[in-house]
């Protein structure tokens, strides 16, 4: 106990003299930090504030110190994000290499893998992006036909993914790739790694009801990657790859959460939280005119928090064991709080959360609108709601497979 206070002294100390003081205010959507070798970083103490994190390990607190993570135990860890919420510290870095990539590369990547990507990932030297779905293989992923054809020490790679998140912006590539094609379809599949600059690779971003163009199309032609580059053994990719989309899923989940600085991301509008907007549209003399949506409201923080609870519970869990099917009940009943949150925001808002553009329209209202129509997406992205609630039927409730049921009538 002593050394934990110790511990969250040093801490306190350090993060007082290192965190800037712009990042210890709300984060503003246009300065996420994502990294990469291309990094733009609109408030220059974001870079500052990422090199220091990243020098600490504390972009990672619990990985290894070999790879240049923070190898903190699991009470330093709690005890350093409390310590960052204290002052409202800015997340240092955004990765898809932190959230999914690097704790399947801790538990299936070679020692020699691990040195080469690891340190890369905490430091926010490369921005990863994920080869997963394909245009004729969503929600049965293993039915994925981009092969990969051994020449020699190298992969030759054909196909294409779809919905490859920011893949026009990101460095490498974890991609899932078919290198048999005789067994069945789950036992053929492999997992590389490979850069988006290599020749023959190309991405074309998918525009979204939203405006916004976050998804990608993206083409494999004859590229080469070295076979060094493979994870795991060869034809073992779908372990591999149900692993990650645990961490994915546990991930995609904290969309519903309700932070602390504000239903949506931290900004400082009217429009930052549910309670501030229904009081900016419906507010008299300091209540809800309405007193329904006001119930609404109150029961979905109620349900947020909780599910904040429960989803911590779950971490500190899944720290201790194996993942398990808990990730897809988080990532479907997250994902459905989201999209409640966004529809009471229209509700609160009324008519002028319904605009697409125009003078009559605040620019905060503008972006409720498309983070509405955005959220519509969360019950898909990350394994559909149906895919996730037939996990649960059969993993925590035992139930027959029903997608296997209706196949047979």
């Amino acid at each position: 106990m002593l050394a934990l206070e110790q511990f969250r002294g040093s801490t306190r100390s350090w993060l007082e003299e290192n965190c800037p003081p712009s990042m210890r205010t709300p984060m503003v959507p246009e300065e996420i930090v994502w990294g990469g070798r291309n990094a733009v970083f609109t408030n220059p103490e974001s870079k500052v504030w990422l090199a220091r994190m990243a020098d600490q390990g504390w972009t990672c607190p619990t990985w290894p110190a070999e790879y240049g993570g923070g190898g903190l135990t699991n009470d330093e860890a709690k005890i350093l994000a409390e310590e960052l919420e204290r002052i409202n510290a800015r997340v240092a870095l955004t990765s898809f290499g932190i959230s999914m990539l690097g704790p399947v590369l801790l538990e299936y990547g070679t020692h020699e893998q691990k040195m080469e990507h690891i340190p890369k990932i905490i430091r926010g030297e490369i921005r990863w992006c994920q080869g997963y779905s394909e245009p004729g293989s969503g929600s049965d992923l293993a039915s994925l036909g981009t092969k990969a054809v051994l020449e020699g020490e190298e992969y030759v790679v054909n196909g294409s993914k779809v919905w490859t998140s920011y893949a026009d912006k990101a460095d490498w590539i974890f991609c899932l790739v078919r290198t048999d094609f005789e067994v069945a379809k789950h036992s053929g599949i492999s997992f590389l790694l490979f850069d988006m600059m290599s020749e023959g690779v190309s991405a074309q971003p998918i525009q979204l009801i939203s405006g916004s163009s976050p998804f990608c199309e993206t083409f494999f032609d004859s590229v080469r990657v070295p076979a060094a580059n493979l994870i795991g053994g060869l034809n073992e990719g779908w372990s591999i790859a149900k692993r990650l989309l645990q961490h994915e899923r546990t991930m995609i989940s904290g969309f519903g959460l309700a932070s602390g600085q504000g239903d949506r991301g931290g900004t400082t509008s009217i429009t930052a939280s549910l309670e501030g907007a229904a009081m900016h549209y419906r507010g008299d003399k300091g209540r809800l005119s309405d007193s329904a949506l006001r119930d609404q409201i109150a029961k979905f923080k109620i349900d947020s928090e909780s599910f904040a609870l429960t989803l911590q519970r779950s971490i500190e869990e899944g720290k201790q064991g194996e993942p398990n099917a808990t990730s897809s009940m988080l990532k479907y009943y997250g994902c459905e709080l989201n999209k409640r949150r966004y529809e009471l925001f229209l509700k609160a808002m009324g008519s002028q959360g319904l605009g697409w553009e125009g003078g009559e329209f605040e620019t905060e209202e503008l972006q409720v609108t498309r983070e509405w129509l955005r959220s519509k997406a969360n019950s898909i992205e990350g394994g559909t709601a149906e895919v996730q609630l037939n996990i649960m039927a059969k993993r925590v409730l035992g139930l027959p497979d029903m997608l296997s049921l209706a196949s047979k009538r």
